[in-house]
């Protein structure tokens, strides 16, 4: 099976010829997360039984600022994923700019298996075994694979309850009702069509705009979101899938028509062979790998999931002279809103929707051209970029710390 992490020190590995021998050092740290939590936590099921499941959050780094890092409710949860996810998000916060350093946490769990009590009640159990290790200046979690703001207000209350006081900017994603941010909900999927318009704006070799054809692996909040505004700018959305399989119509497709459901006509598999311009694969990680990688057939692999191409499919991608334009920069809009959702909560003002979202298409757009610059200066993948601009952002707040 594929390490997620394994992938991620090879993408950090990658990077190193990059940076100067001071940098050594720092890059030996990011090697290791500050701090792992795991734990069995257990509930008591609608049934009266009681039933263990196993739960991380793990705390990659903070040189640049609180942890920061979504909490999913996945059956693939595990150490090993966590950890990656925990170490791009670092990656990712820096890459935007803002004032966070990388966490993540999970449960082992199908939440398609639980009641609503019962999700409630693994939530609260979640909340009592992170509970001393997260804060509005400590960690800040959010919303991720399988939870939503539902959970976040589950997660807020039981908080709050341990703690003694309110602490609205401990979690982000939260209901607007209990502090949320306007905007929040569609952030990352209007962050990465910012970024890609900007792409083919600054790339005279890519796909012009109006009617480039797009295929979309996953439909969940990112999916959906990326694809309605994505249609909105004049793109052909002419597939779109979740975990039981896609549905293609060379013509287009009307993404809002879809929301509720679709009746699959192909597989997950053959719509990463699509004969699209831009294949955006937006669901878990390693969809793209060494075995089907010489498959794709998209001009751009626009990554909005986490870590869905691996280093050796990145390989035969760029061989090809297929762009990837990665993870840590496209779906960092997401992250984006959540610091402004923190913001807004610690000074107890709110900001109106089109503010959040012009504050975030510009934070997007230049995170893209500060790497458009080096990936030209340099003539390395996107990827590297990234990479370089990040890591060497962290390292400095390091070295400036005294840690390294």
């Amino acid at each position: 099976m594929v390490s997620a992490f394994d992938n991620a020190m090879k993408q950090l590995d990658q990077v190193a010829p990059f940076l100067g021998k001071e940098y050594i050092r720092g890059l030996k740290l990011l090697r290791f997360p500050q701090k792992i939590l795991s734990k069995k936590i257990s509930i008591k099921t609608d049934n009266g039984k009681n039933k263990s499941f196993q739960a991380y959050r793990i705390q990659f780094n903070d040189a640049r600022g609180p942890y920061k890092g979504g909490i999913r409710y996945h059956i693939n949860v595990s150490e090993d994923e966590v950890k990656a996810l925990s170490f791009w998000m670092a990656v990712k916060c820096a890459v935007v700019g803002i004032p966070y350093g990388g966490a993540k946490g999970g449960i082992v769990v199908d939440p398609s298996t639980l009641s609503r009590g019962e999700s409630q009640r693994l939530t609260f159990a979640y909340a009592d075994f992170i509970a001393p290790y997260i804060g509005p200046w400590i960690d800040v979690p959010a919303p991720d694979v399988n939870t939503d703001g539902q959970i976040m207000a589950w997660l807020l209350e039981a908080y709050e309850k341990k703690v003694g006081y309110q602490a609205p900017a401990t979690f982000t994603g939260k209901p607007i009702e209990l502090g949320g941010s306007q905007g929040r909900t569609e952030a990352t999927g209007l962050g990465g069509v910012t970024v890609l318009k900007e792409f083919l704006k600054k790339c005279p070799t890519s796909p012009r705009l109006r009617g480039t054809k797009l295929a979309v692996q996953g439909f969940g909040n990112v999916g959906y979101w990326f694809a309605h505004f994505a249609q909105k700018e004049g793109f052909k959305v002419v597939a779109v899938s979740n975990s039981k399989g896609g549905i293609y119509n060379s013509k287009g497709l009307d993404i809002d028509k879809l929301i509720d459901s679709f009746k699959s006509n192909i597989t997950n598999e053959e719509l990463l062979a699509l004969p699209v311009d831009i294949l955006v694969p937006a669901a878990l990680e390693n969809a793209i790998t060494k075995e089907n990688a010489d498959r794709v057939r998209a001009k751009v692999v626009f990554e909005m999931a986490n870590g869905p191409t691996t280093p050796e499919a990145d390989e035969i991608l760029a061989k090809r002279k297929i762009d990837v334009i990665p993870d840590v920069l496209t779906n960092a809009g997401g992250v984006t809103v959540s610091y402004f959702e923190w913001a807004q909560n610690l000074n107890g003002y709110y900001w109106e929707k089109e503010e959040v979202l012009n504050k975030e298409r510009k934070i997007m757009i230049k995170a893209f051209n500060d790497i458009y610059q080096l990936v030209k200066e340099k003539k390395i993948t996107y990827r590297k970029a990234a990479f370089i601009l990040a890591i060497k952002r962290i390292i400095d707040a390091m070295m400036l710390r005294g840690r390294v």
